[in-house]
């Protein structure tokens, strides 16, 4: 699965325009709140607190209109807490963001 580029970028230019600098800031906003999610979830003790990492996912998906990270949150969700191939996927979707940068 690629992630949709084409959706994540229309979305950082509806919300910020020409101003590059904002795109820039937006783009580091998700990156920072996606590495944070996955370090929860990874670290996640209890079902909860999966769930909890694994809904702020899907709506940190959601808002920046990122398809694939919605739908490997909900992977997460409707899996079993701990699954280490969910984990994989969104570190490998990280990458992924991050090398777009």
């Amino acid at each position: 699965m690629a992630y949709e580029q084409g959706d994540f970028e229309l979305a950082l230019t509806a919300a910020a325009g020409d101003d590059m600098a904002l795109i820039a800031e937006l783009r580091a906003s998700f990156l920072e709140s996606l590495e944070a999610q996955i370090t929860l979830l990874s670290r996640a003790r209890c079902d909860g607190n999966w769930d909890v990492a694994a809904h702020r996912l899907k709506g940190l998906g959601a808002s920046f209109h990122a398809g694939e990270l919605a739908r490997l949150a909900q992977e997460a969700i409707d899996g079993a807490p701990g699954d280490p191939a969910v984990l994989r996927k969104l570190r490998e979707l990280h990458l992924r963001f991050s090398a777009a940068d």
